[in-house]
C-alpha cells in the first residue's frame, strides 16, 4: 500500500488500481503508463512540482502528452513566476520518487492545480505512488482529495 492508495481508501471514494511492468529504459513514465494501460495519453495525468516566486511549492497536474505551462500555473496560484522544483526537493517534500509522484497522500500538502482538460473525463489516471502503478478515479474525487482547483495549465 502506498500513501496515495491509503488516502483514497480512507476517503471512501471509488477507484481502481492498474499495475504494469515498468520499463526503466522508457523515455517517459507517463507515456509508458498510457501505452501499457491501453488508454489515450490525454486521460493519463502527470504530477509536477513547481516553485512559486522561489518561496512556495505547488503541484500541477497535466496530461502526460502535455507540458505544464509555468506562466499558467503561476497565474492560477496568484504568483509572479513559477519554475520546476529540484528533483531532491520534490522527493523530500512529497515522499515519492520521480516517475511515481502521486498527487494523493503526499508528506506535505501543497497547493494543487489540475488542468481543466481533466473535467472532460469521467475517470482519469494518476500515479498511485510508485512507478508501474496508477490509480483511476474521477476528476472530482481527485480535486476533493488533493484539495485541488481546476485551471488551464497546459502549455
Amino acid at each position: 500500500m502506498t500513501p496515495a492508495i491509503n488516502s483514497a481508501r480512507h476517503a471512501g471514494i471509488a477507484f481502481q488500481l492498474h499495475e504494469y511492468q515498468h520499463d526503466a529504459t522508457a523515455p517517459s513514465y507517463g507515456l509508458e503508463a498510457a501505452d501499457k494501460l491501453g488508454v489515450t495519453a490525454e486521460q493519463v495525468f502527470k504530477t509536477l512540482v513547481v516553485s512559486l516566486d522561489g518561496k512556495q511549492l505547488a503541484v500541477g497536474i497535466v496530461p502526460v502528452n502535455s507540458l505544464l505551462g509555468l506562466k499558467q500555473i503561476a497565474k492560477a496560484a496568484g504568483a509572479k513566476k513559477a519554475a520546476m522544483a529540484a528533483p531532491d526537493i520534490v522527493e523530500r517534500t512529497t515522499g515519492y520518487v520521480l516517475g511515481g509522484v502521486s498527487p494523493l497522500g503526499q508528506k506535505k500538502r501543497l497547493p494543487t492545480f489540475i488542468d481543466a482538460s481533466a473535467q472532460a473525463w469521467s475517470t482519469l489516471y494518476v500515479s498511485a505512488g510508485r512507478r508501474g502503478l496508477e490509480i483511476e478515479l474521477s476528476p472530482e474525487d481527485l480535486a476533493a482529495l488533493s484539495q485541488g482547483r481546476f485551471a488551464a495549465l497546459s502549455a
